[in-house]
């Protein structure tokens, strides 16, 4: 895929978009635990770059606030410090978002117009650009839908406004892993290893769609023991009474499955994780898949101590953040097994009058 030498300064470019979006879901987590995502009523590009400035300005915002069901159904009462509370959390989200525009399309230029990018690096580029650009719109579709009678948002647009994110991480993420270590072999060889890892890729994504629902329809707090719901499986209840229309619209239902596809998800990296050390030689592979164990683990655990500590800040954060981690190595985990396996210097000698060694 490389036609020149890898430019370090475009990795490391690269890198710090990812650290960027990171950050960026880390702050969402927040404000959406704040109770802080609906606090500014507008989008406002440019003008909104600065936040109010004056006494007189903050008394503006509030009274745009105040007109909405958010403050007039949950935060009536709120004096203006309350306010500039989760007004700062939700200005310093939109304010990271702009930052990384700026991050991203300032060095895009300057790359491009010094031809330190490959013809295939450049419509990748665009591509994330692109997918930069529906994040941020998703996510005023996302807050437009709490600006309502209803002043909650939409969990299925909190869901695909992560999503995005994620997408944006993973593909920013494996561009980097194309600079640093491209493929050389073919990834359309049905390799179980290598169909495995995708099929993990997508249990993980699907777990983290279902906590993006956990999250909008804030069933966190509903049953905050484990492993059973106050003493139940599935509580009684609802089981009865529940239509599967409404299954995804059921805080108590989408909480009992982030609970259980947790452990087909964790069981899935278990599987991954012996075929790659019993059958795949791929050293890079091997370690990626370890850290993914390792992770997953964590990853479990920490599920479990926020769910019954009733989502405290501190772990509802990590616990995405973590979620996220999970996510960046099940992509790396994609591409490394598409590489040829490492072989040793005598292997190596070996293999120049045969053909290279391919790993299941």
């Amino acid at each position: 895929m490389l036609t020149k030498p890898v430019s370090i300064p475009v990795v490391l470019w690269l890198i710090s978009g990812i650290v960027l979006v990171v950050a960026m879901v880390i702050i969402g987590g927040i404000t959406r635990l704040t109770g802080s995502g609906l606090s500014i009523t507008e989008w406002n590009l440019i003008s909104g770059t600065l936040p109010p400035l004056s006494e007189a300005e903050w008394l503006v915002m509030f009274e745009k606030y105040k007109q909405f069901p958010e403050y007039q159904k949950l935060n009536f009462g709120m004096d203006l410090s309350g306010f500039k509370q989760i007004f700062m959390w939700e200005y310093l989200h939109r304010l990271l978002g702009r930052f990384i525009g700026i991050v991203f399309i300032i060095p895009f230029l300057y790359f491009l117009y010094r031809k330190m990018l490959a013809p295939w690096l450049v419509k990748r580029l665009i591509f994330i650009l692109l997918l930069g650009m529906a994040q941020g719109v998703m996510g005023w579709v996302m807050v437009m839908s709490g600006l309502s009678e209803m002043p909650h948002v939409s969990h299925y647009r909190l869901a695909a406004h992560l999503s995005l994110a994620l997408l944006l991480v993973g593909v920013i993420l494996w561009t980097v892993a194309d600079l640093l270590a491209p493929a050389h072999g073919s990834s359309k060889a049905k390799r179980p290893a290598y169909t495995l890892s995708w099929l993990v890729l997508g249990a993980i994504m699907l777990q983290i769609v279902l906590g993006a629902f956990v999250a909008g329809l804030k069933s966190g707090f509903s049953y905050n023991t484990w492993p059973l719901m106050q003493g139940e499986v599935f509580p009684s209840n609802l089981s009865d009474s529940l239509p599967i229309s409404d299954l995804f619209n059921n805080g108590v239902a989408v909480q009992f499955m982030h609970r259980w596809f947790a452990f087909v998800a964790f069981a899935g990296i278990v599987l991954l994780w012996y075929k790659v050390r019993q059958r795949v030689r791929n050293l890079s592979a091997q370690r990626i898949v370890n850290l993914l164990l390792l992770t997953g683990i964590a990853q479990v655990l920490l599920g479990i101590f926020t769910l019954v500590l009733a989502v405290p800040l501190s772990l509802g954060v990590l616990h995405q953040l973590v979620a996220v981690l999970l996510f960046g190595l099940a992509v790396l985990a994609v591409h490394f097994l598409r590489q040829p396996a490492s072989v040793t210097s005598a292997e190596k000698d070996r293999l120049v009058k045969s053909p290279p060694y391919q790993h299941v």
